[in-house]
């Protein structure tokens, strides 16, 4: 497979202002080092020729040539004549992150911020009663529905259609959650092999599922303000990958919301490189204040496979999702599914059935505690970490948050020392890095956030004295 090319254009915007600063090729220097180190230039990257950077920059050959000397002296550039230069990590890859996340369940010892879902709605409980009383009619068959209840399906059905998606119910197949989804869908699309585009950032199980599948994953850099479409379609166009993972809606981790008119030129990338997107709404229905709202992605391409769950919206405890596929594609997607399991617990598709029919009211309450909750993790980490940065996202679960040294991991250890789980960067990423990021959802109640918040600030300190004791030992510190 051909090196990735990051054009010089990009790269300029990623350094910013970096090469104002005097030495400006040590600025640079630096600049690219934390790219790569933070995963957002990722390994194997052929970067631009000195000619193209010096034009993008708008300074000196000399002030390049320099600044990609030092990268290579100190281990984060290799270069080769007629290959041009690659960027690499000191001593080579690091050996692949464990991706799963196992959320610590009624473990109340500690505040789990590794899980971003909240708990249930009130009515969930008469919901379930409800669904006890209707059961009793299903008790005569075998239990057996491989693609779901026909009242679930109609249902969700009606809602693609509120959106804008004209769906029938027969394109619905309804899973045991959106992680099922997206092993069912790449079970149908991709063999042993098959190159598999993935934002990286994104959700670790889905890396996890998408590897176990024997497909071979292809990351693509998502910034913290959302994908690059013109990364995107350069990533398409040279890897030709049959499959991409996509989470264009309030994106995990960094909760940014795809525009339409990015979304078509998505769209057309994809079809150019004849791939088709897995697209993973799971947090659609969680646009908070006035993020404002997207049309499906299948509405700009028509053979998108689309995952979605009732376990953000409503409770990760029912454990269903769907999948709605293209009506040429619902035989395969069947067949896939039949080979992973039979079907959904029928008693917890009739109790979403009618959480669904309170959906706009058990929704609202949803976004307003979402809303309070954001608000007092970041008032939270302003007052104790206000060298913290992130931005408040559009909707979703999470606050992506970039560190000021790349201490993610040595921060959730020390986290969990000071009784806070946290999910390192790294667990996010398809290729390594994102050391300087960690993700903290606000699912839990304001007063439970800033109690975290206030052991995650003496677990930082901890951290950084380590660091800071470790460099004294050692000349330099990657």
């Amino acid at each position: 497979m051909a090196a990735r090319h990051l054009p010089a254009t990009h790269l300029a915007a990623l350094l910013g202002s970096a090469a104002d600063s005097s030495p400006a090729y040590q600025a640079i220097a630096d600049g690219l080092r934390l790219l790569i180190a933070d995963g957002r230039i990722l390994y194997g990257t052929r970067l631009p020729s000195e000619r193209e950077l010096t034009a993008a920059l708008g300074v000196s050959r000399t002030t390049v040539a320099r600044s990609y000397a030092e990268l290579r002296d100190r281990g984060y550039l290799s270069s080769r004549r007629g290959s041009g230069s690659v960027a690499t990590l000191p001593g080579g890859p690091q050996p692949p992150t464990s991706n799963v996340l196992m959320p610590s369940g009624q473990d109340t010892s500690f505040i789990d911020l590794t899980c971003a879902a909240p708990a249930a709605p009130p009515g969930t409980a008469q919901a379930y009663a409800d669904a006890l009383d209707e059961l009793p009619a299903y008790l005569a068959g075998s239990g057996y529905y491989p693609t779901g209840l026909p009242v679930l399906r109609e249902a969700l059905a009606e809602r693609f259609a509120e959106r804008g998606l004209p769906t029938d119910p027969d394109q619905i197949i309804v899973t045991t959650g959106a992680l099922a989804g997206v092993a069912i869908a790449a079970r149908t699309l991709t063999g042993v092999a098959d190159r598999v585009l993935v934002e990286t950032p994104t959700y670790p199980n889905s890396i996890a599922a998408l590897r176990r599948s024997g497909a071979r994953l292809v990351g693509v850099p998502v910034e913290p303000s959302g994908p690059d479409p013109d990364v995107l379609d350069g990533a398409l166009r040279r890897t030709r990958a049959t499959a991409a993972l996509l989470i264009p809606d309030f994106h995990n981790p960094t909760g940014a919301l795809m525009p339409d008119h990015i979304r078509a030129r998505v769209a057309r990338s994809l079809q150019d490189a004849g791939t088709t997107a897995i697209v993973d709404e799971t947090m659609v229905e969680l646009g908070l204040g006035d993020a404002g709202h997207a049309a499906p992605m299948a509405t700009f391409a028509s053979n998108t496979l689309t995952v979605g769950t009732a376990s953000k919206s409503f409770w990760g405890g029912l454990r269903i999702g769907w999948l709605r596929a293209p009506h040429d594609r619902v035989g395969a997607v069947t067949e896939a599914r039949l080979s992973l399991d039979l079907g959904a617990p029928v008693l917890e598709q009739l109790v979403l059935v009618h959480l669904l029919r309170q959906r706009e009211a058990l929704l609202a309450a949803r976004r307003q505690q979402l809303t309070a909750s954001r608000a007092a993790l970041a008032a939270a980490l302003a007052d104790q970490l206000p060298d913290w940065r992130f931005a408040l996202p559009a909707g979703g679960l999470a606050l992506w948050c970039e560190l000021p040294e790349p201490l993610s991991s040595a921060l959730a250890a020390a986290a969990e020392r000071h009784g806070v789980l946290l999910a390192s960067g790294p667990r996010f990423s398809v290729e390594g890095g994102l050391e300087r990021f960690i993700r903290l959802p606000y699912t839990l109640e304001p007063d439970t956030l800033r109690e975290a918040v206030g052991a995650i600030a003496v677990a930082w300190s901890e951290a950084r004295r380590r660091r800071s004791a470790t460099s004294r030992r050692r000349p330099w510190v990657a």
